[in-house]
C-alpha cells in the first residue's frame, strides 16, 4: 500500500512539472473545449441558406400532403374491398336461402343434385370473388404507392437541382 501511495505521488509531481514545463501548451480549459463548437457555429452561420428554411418547410409540407393522400387512397381502397366483400356475402347467403326454400317436398335425389350444383357454383364464384378482391386491393395499394413514389421522385429532383446550382 505504501508503494501505491509513492507511485501516485510520483505521478502527481511528474504531471505538475510537465504542466509547468509546458506552460506554453496550457491544459485545455472549458473555453478551449468549446472552441471547436464555436468554429462549427461560425461555419454554419456563414453558409448561404437564403430561403433554405422555407424550402425545407415546404418540402416537409409536400411530403406530409403526399403521405396523407396515399393514406386516403389506401383507406378508400380498403372501404371498396370491404363493401364489395359484403355484397358478395349477401349474394351468396341469398342464393343459399332461395335454394333451401325450394327443396322441401321434392325428390331427395333431385335436391342432392341441386345442392351439388349449387356447391360447385358457389365454390367457383368464391374463387372469382377472391380474385376480384385481390385485384381491388392491389389497385388500391398501387395507387397509394404511386403517390408516394411521385413525391420521392420530386424530392430526388429537388436535391439534384440544388446540387447542380453549386
Amino acid at each position: 500500500m505504501a508503494t501505491a501511495k509513492k507511485a501516485a505521488a510520483k505521478k502527481t509531481t511528474a504531471s505538475s512539472s510537465t504542466s509547468t514545463a509546458g506552460a506554453k501548451k496550457a491544459a485545455p480549459d472549458a473555453a478551449d473545449m468549446l472552441n471547436p463548437l464555436k468554429g462549427m457555429a461560425d461555419r454554419l452561420q456563414s453558409l448561404n441558406l437564403t430561403g433554405g428554411a422555407g424550402k425545407l418547410l415546404e418540402s416537409g409540407r409536400k411530403d406530409l400532403a403526399a403521405l396523407m393522400e396515399a393514406n386516403e387512397k389506401s383507406y378508400k381502397g380498403l372501404q371498396t374491398v370491404v363493401q364489395r366483400q359484403t355484397e358478395m356475402i349477401k349474394s351468396a347467403i341469398s342464393e343459399w336461402q332461395t335454394a333451401a326454400k325450394e327443396m322441401p317436398g321434392k325428390d331427395p335425389k333431385e335436391n342432392l343434385a341441386k345442392l351439388d350444383e349449387l356447391g360447385r357454383q358457389s365454390f367457383q364464384r368464391a374463387i372469382d370473388d377472391i380474385k376480384e378482391l385481390a385485384n381491388l386491393a392491389a389497385k388500391s395499394q398501387a395507387d397509394a404507392f404511386d403517390v408516394v413514389r411521385q413525391r420521392i421522385q420530386a424530392n430526388v429532383d429537388e436535391v439534384t437541382k440544388m446540387l447542380q446550382r453549386k
